[in-house]
């Protein structure tokens, strides 16, 4: 066992709590993010434009959009989560940064492209001109549920985890970040929201900094902490596992956790709304593809302050000896035993992790207003004024603020790690909503019955997994060993050394209790992104086959992605052109925000607009044109003036 030459707080009895000062710089961030958004308040006061309230009217730069995308999803849950994930189990998470390759690949040439010619602003906007009306509803609901449970556990789970280590309150902390971040993106829109994130991505940066070198220098380097951590099996990073029960290998953390973040970066609203501000389809995937080297830094350095954690509390852990209750508390806990001596350290530190929560909630309520306004109001009353768009819009924002409230309170009765309850929340939704995208993209064969039945049937099983996994308490990978051998506790007149016993193992919040042996059950949380994904394209492409399947040269061909075309540019044209499978790409008019043509009413299909109906346009009548019999809504967003004539 390694000989530290440092006593824990809770050693000598001692309590550190926040001081004035921390309270002040945790109220500056607020402030200053607040501040942002009354800024653009008063900057675009004349503006009235729910694009430009929504969309920032496609006009902002890629570093700071990067930056956004960046931080919002880092959030709260990577900050607390993932230094907890190394300390529990060990480094294999560190490898989903292999994963991101996969994401951004598909989401910088296969989805973010689609959404971008096609000019609309809503994600599900594409789901009704690619499998009509039905389906986009429900994949709206589906949506709108994940990001309602997400944003509440982002909000409430390091509000919980903070206040008890530091003593600030815990609904005090949990109203004051909502009501701030309520009020800055409903102000400020999507400019209050990039800038803010990019202002939080730097207290972020900012506060695992100083955890990481106040951890080194208390333990005599990195190097220490690393020799420490690789002595006790926390460096592990070649298990080739194929078994899907074990909690992370090198297989699904890189093929699982790629799928898992292309569900975050390719097809959630919150995420594509920024990067379908970006003035051209190229910049829009250059934030993508910047973020890459930004995500891998930022596990990085989230997984070193887990491996310093970890090397610090190695001989006497808080979580077996009941100084926290959960793994969670750990960074608040490392954090007061580091630098609560440090007035106003303590405090950038917790406004860090409350950064991570005002970015990733910020996105999420502008993105549910978007889907709100585009998906449900606008179809109903497609003459309302821009002006009382925007309204709708703001209003939307304030109500979303209330509901999340309200679904905290229901998150504060669940008892799951944070990383993992959100997880596992993402693979539960976010997986069929993938494969959902992905069968309308990839798949030109796919009809609106395949699309429907296929998304049900992975909705429903996933969701059976998921919770059949929590509510029956199944442990898919004991956490590896903790001790309290090296425990000294102090008092006045006498040192007490704790009696040596054999290893226990910290397990948090987990109930080391199986009590159901269904095999499913115990499948890695990782894999439900990715087996949501292959339900919803194997079931849909089936019965797509069964109910007659689309043709190809038929369906508008901005609605599919040339994937060959895309990810591998130097095979010959001509071979290129037989795997476009009919699918029409050369009569397809890509959306741009400085062509006239498009910028009303998006990209469209070339060979089924009627010129001569120009007029129609303009006049906001309904355009449908036909190809051998079958309706082809092949003008950008014109088919949202009327759902009546909708498939």
């Amino acid at each position: 066992m390694w000989n530290r030459t440092y006593s824990y707080s809770f050693e000598r009895g001692e309590t550190t709590l926040f001081h004035v000062a921390d309270y002040v710089v945790f109220g500056l961030t607020l402030l200053v993010s607040a501040g942002i958004g009354l800024f653009y308040a008063i900057k675009d006061r004349n503006v009235n434009s729910e694009k430009e309230f929504l969309l920032a009217g496609r006009n902002l730069s890629v570093f700071p959009v990067s930056l956004s995308l960046l931080s919002s999803f880092i959030s709260a849950i990577t900050l607390l989560g993932t230094p907890a994930e190394i300390y529990k189990y060990n480094t294999m998470y560190w490898l989903i940064s292999i994963g991101f390759v996969i994401s951004a690949t598909a989401s910088a040439q296969i989805f973010i492209p689609v959404f971008y010619n096609l000019g609309i602003t809503s994600v599900f906007e594409y789901i009704q001109m690619r499998f009509g009306r039905l389906v986009r509803i429900i994949a709206c609901i589906v949506y709108l549920t994940w990001m309602l449970f997400y944003m509440s556990i982002v909000l409430y789970g390091p509000s919980l985890a903070l206040s008890a280590v530091t003593g600030i309150s815990l609904w005090g902390s949990v109203v004051a970040v909502g009501v701030v971040c309520t009020f800055y993106t409903t102000l400020g829109g999507m400019k209050a929201v990039v800038w803010t994130d990019s202002f939080q991505m730097l207290v972020m940066f900012a506060g695992m900094f100083t955890l990481l070198i106040a951890g080194c220098l208390k333990l005599g380097g990195l190097d220490v902490a690393w020799n420490v951590a690789y002595a006790n099996d926390r460096i592990q990073f070649l298990i080739m596992d194929f078994d899907p029960t074990t909690r992370h290998t090198f297989w699904n953390v890189i093929v699982g956790g790629g799928l898992f973040w292309t569900a975050v970066y390719g097809i959630n609203q919150a995420q594509v709304q920024r990067a379908l501000s970006l003035p051209s389809v190229e910049k829009a995937r250059l934030a993508i593809w910047l973020n890459l080297p930004g995500m891998f830094i930022v596990l990085t350095l989230v997984c070193l302050v887990g491996v310093t954690m970890y090397a610090y509390f190695s001989t006497c852990d808080p979580v077996t000896l009941g100084i926290v209750e959960k793994t969670d508390q750990l960074i608040p806990q490392f954090t007061m035993e580091l630098v609560g001596h440090l007035n106003g350290l303590p405090g950038l530190v917790i406004s860090c992790v409350f950064s991570g929560s005002l970015s990733t909630i910020s996105s999420g309520y502008n993105a549910i207003a978007a889907i709100l306004l585009e998906d449900f109001v606008k179809p109903c009353f497609p003459r309302m004024k821009s002006s009382v768009m925007t309204v709708i819009s703001k209003v939307a924002i304030v109500v979303c603020g209330g509901v999340c409230l309200l679904i905290a309170y229901v998150v504060s009765q669940l008892g799951a790690s944070i990383l993992q309850a959100a997880y596992i929340l993402f693979g539960m939704l976010g997986g069929p909503l993938l494969g959902l995208f992905t069968l309308g993209m990839l798949f030109p064969w796919a009809n609106k019955w395949g699309a429907l039945i296929g998304h049900l049937t992975a909705l429903v099983i996933t969701l059976w997994i998921g919770l059949g996994s929590y509510l029956n308490k199944v442990v898919v990978t004991q956490p590896s060993s903790m001790t309290i051998e090296g425990c000294h506790m102090f008092n006045a007149t006498t040192t007490t050394t704790m009696p040596t016993t054999p290893p226990l193992v910290s397990t948090g919040s987990v109930i080391l209790d199986e009590k159901n042996d269904f095999p499913l059950y115990k499948m890695s949380y990782i894999w439900y992104t990715g087996l949501g994904m292959i339900l919803n394209i194997v079931v849909g492409l089936i019965v797509s086959l069964v109910t007659g399947p689309t043709k190809p040269s038929e369906i508008n061909p901005g609605l599919i992605c040339p994937i060959f075309d895309e990810l591998l540019p130097c095979l010959p044209k001509k071979l290129r052109k037989k795997l476009h499978f009919g699918v029409r790409h050369e009569d397809f008019v890509k959306f741009s925000p400085d062509d006239p043509d498009t910028k009303d009413r998006g990209g469209y299909d070339n060979k089924a607009y009627d010129y001569k109906e120009a007029d129609d346009i303009k006049n906001d009548k309904p355009i449908a044109t036909v190809y051998n019999g079958s309706p082809s809504y092949a003008i950008g967003k014109d088919y949202e003036k009327d759902f009546s004539t909708q498939l």
